[in-house]
């Protein structure tokens, strides 16, 4: 499965694809970034359901659109984290910066 964009409620959620590694993790900035940039949205979910590897580059990724979307009043969100990426998101501090939202609903991201 490639990596897929949607916004919902001013929310874009990014289903993330099996890897996201150096290679894919241009993609995924790029397009990110581009979408944040037509003003539809003020915050990111990263979707990690399908996910099952991440090296630093992942880090980077939302690390980036943190710093974005912080300057714009939002936040950025993971919901579908496995064992794995959990391990990477907490080893790496992330936790202190994005919320885990699993449980919630996209509609309910936001309360």
């Amino acid at each position: 499965m490639d990596t897929t964009y949607e916004i919902q409620n001013r929310i874009l959620i990014i289903h993330l694809s099996k890897e996201l590694d150096h290679h894919s993790a241009v993609g995924v900035r790029y397009t990110a970034d581009g979408l944040l940039e037509q003003g539809q949205s003020d915050s990111i979910v990263f979707d990690f359901t399908d996910t099952v590897f991440m090296d630093s580059s992942g880090i980077g990724v939302i690390m980036g659109r943190y710093k974005k979307v912080m300057k714009r009043g939002g936040f950025v969100g993971v919901v579908g984290v496995g064992p794995c990426i959990r391990r990477i998101l907490e080893i790496s501090g992330m936790y202190k910066l994005v919320e885990n939202l699993d449980g919630k609903q996209e509609e309910g991201y936001a309360n």
